[in-house]
């Protein structure tokens, strides 16, 4: 089967000078890297906010006790407190039970990665 090369187009953008050097670099990447970023630009930053912020933390290959130490944001707090408050009165947006079944991921994620830990410290 024949794919299709997509048509291409030309586009200027003014961007800060050291913006254009990093991006020239990225010269034979850029549809992909431009791709992707407006593939993040179109995911909600509040339904992602939790799970990235505990992804982020975990790359960061953190030692056991950091992982048992680890605790929700001050801000993620507030918003799941604000979520939790607003579906027991008055009921959740659908865009809001999505929001919340992203912080439950991030959540197990947690606890999966707290139990690994607490037997990696219980080993002998």
């Amino acid at each position: 089967m024949l794919r299709k090369e997509p048509t291409m187009s030309a586009i200027t953008l003014d961007l800060p000078d050291d913006l254009a050097e990093r991006l020239r670099s990225l010269a034979d990447r850029l549809p992909r890297v431009l791709a992707l970023g407006i593939h993040e630009l179109d995911a909600s930053p509040l339904q992602f906010a939790g799970t990235s912020e505990v992804l982020e933390f975990l790359v960061t290959l953190p030692s056991p006790e950091e992982i048992l130490a680890l605790r929700p944001s001050p801000k993620l707090q507030a918003r799941m407190t604000e979520l939790l408050e607003k579906n027991r009165t008055s009921g959740l947006a659908p865009e809001e039970r999505e929001e919340i079944r992203h912080y439950e991921y991030a959540e197990h994620l947690v606890r999966m990665a707290k139990g690994r830990a607490l037997a990696k410290l219980k080993a002998p």
